[in-house]
């Protein structure tokens, strides 16, 4: 490791950064839905045309990538509380981020087919 670094280039920091990136995600996710809902009071069919790009693959691909995004803040997120607030937090830390990873993983497998399941067909054909 190089002198001077700040960050030890652990699984903490890596957790750290992936935490703070997916907060600025869902927070722009917010953002762009709150303008799209917006829009039903200017122009009821400038919605139906914003609503109707959602309906595309590309879309649907970033969608499970939102999903992925909330997960992994939520439990990481859940982590963090348990470092803070449990006298042992810090001791497992590393255990705990391991096994939000692998609850990551399994919601994710689970999530797959019913945020993906209509653009493959669409994609694919059914």
């Amino acid at each position: 490791m190089p002198a001077g670094t700040l960050y030890r280039g652990r699984e903490g920091m890596w957790s750290w950064v992936a935490h703070r990136v997916t907060g600025v995600l869902i927070f722009f996710f917010l953002f762009v839905h709150v303008l799209d809902t917006s829009l039903v009071r200017v122009s009821p069919e400038a919605y139906d045309d914003v609503v109707a790009t959602y309906k595309t693959p590309l879309v649907a691909l970033m969608e499970y990538g939102l999903v992925a995004a909330i997960l992994f803040h939520a439990l990481n997120g859940l982590r963090v509380v348990a470092v803070d607030f449990w006298s042992k937090g810090t001791k497992y830390q590393r255990h705990m981020l391991w096994t939000v990873m692998a609850i990551w993983i399994v919601l994710m497998a689970g999530a797959l087919y019913p945020v993906l399941g209509h653009a493959a067909s669409e994609v694919f054909g059914s």
